[in-house]
């Protein structure tokens, strides 16, 4: 069946920076583009940063844009998102997507000093 695996997150000081990784399995994953999205406290869900099938990436959210990276492994069915210079505002529950299959359980990133 389609999963998606998250891992990488953590607790980390304002201007740290974290490495998310999502495994994928149960499709044929260099068909689809992929991407991250987060929930934070009481928030709502918004999309990180979307990637192509072919690693091209398409989107990244305005507050994230400079400091947040999204790449793809098709060889290994991963997708990462590098995130540098974090701030408190980022703290939420990270999932990875594949548009049309689904989505992880998320992993928890919390920026705080």
């Amino acid at each position: 069946q389609v999963q998606f695996v998250e891992s990488g997150g953590g607790l980390v000081q304002p201007g740290g920076s974290l490495r998310l990784s999502c495994a994928a399995s149960g499709f044929t994953f260099s068909n689809y583009a992929m991407g991250w999205y987060r929930q934070g406290p009481g928030k709502g869900r918004e999309v990180v940063a979307s990637i192509t099938d072919t690693g091209r990436p398409t989107n990244y959210a305005d507050s994230v844009k400079g400091r947040f990276t999204i790449s793809r492994d098709n060889a290994k069915n991963m997708i990462y998102l590098q995130m540098n210079s974090l701030k408190p505002e980022d703290t939420a529950v990270y999932f990875c997507y594949a548009l049309g299959r689904g989505w992880g359980r998320g992993t928890q990133v919390t920026v705080s000093s």
